[in-house]
């Protein structure tokens, strides 16, 4: 399950040539967050408030780019002590056993605009499946301290089930108490280290 959105890239001419180089993702102004219905009604929201990323962007040559992300299981946080303790437990995430989980891209699709493909594999609980994002370029610029940066959203849809995270409860109502599909989302500000290094 990782929160809000995650890769970028840019148009292939122009000021995009100028983003190439290396990233990391600035947890301060980044959300790594999801998505999932309960009780069939409404849904609960969560973050992870621990990870880190790096991302390689060719400006010149989106479809080089990558992305990899690492997220530290047990700081999921959706605002209850005991659910989360529930979620961070064998049940569900088992951080103990599996502290960390991971994506990493494996190609980049431009789709027009500001919109890209963002495609790689999500391990989780050790099992690795592939992974679709769409993601949304936001744009580039200086921040007060003189770093330059770069903003994207991204949003994913998955099976929690697929990575063994199939726990549930029956509401007196019937159905379902946890929803098996769940949405990432993300949002992220990235931070350029290497303007020399392209993807």
């Amino acid at each position: 399950m990782p929160t809000r959105r995650r890769h970028l890239t840019v148009a292939t001419s122009g000021p995009g040539r100028e983003l190439t180089g290396a990233y990391i993702i600035d947890p301060v102004h980044s959300t790594i967050g999801f998505a999932v219905k309960h009780a069939m009604v409404s849904n609960v929201r969560g973050r992870f408030d621990r990870f880190e990323g790096l991302l390689r962007l060719d400006g010149s040559d989106p479809s080089r780019s990558e992305a990899h992300v690492s997220i530290q299981t047990d700081s999921v946080d959706t605002g209850i002590r005991q659910r989360d303790a529930h979620l961070t437990g064998p049940d569900f995430l088992d951080c103990s056993t599996f502290p960390l989980m991971s994506f990493r891209s494996t190609e980049v699709v431009p789709l027009g605009g500001s919109d890209y493909r963002l495609t790689g594999s999500l391990r989780m609980k050790d099992v690795e499946l592939p992974l679709d994002i769409a993601v949304t370029f936001g744009g580039a610029g200086r921040d007060l301290n003189g770093q330059h940066r770069i903003g994207f959203e991204g949003a994913a849809t998955l099976r929690r089930s697929d990575w063994g995270l199939t726990w549930n409860s029956a509401p007196v109502s019937g159905g379902a108490l946890i929803s098996d599909k769940v949405t990432l989302l993300l949002d992220v500000s990235a931070i350029r280290v290497d303007p020399a290094t392209a993807a």
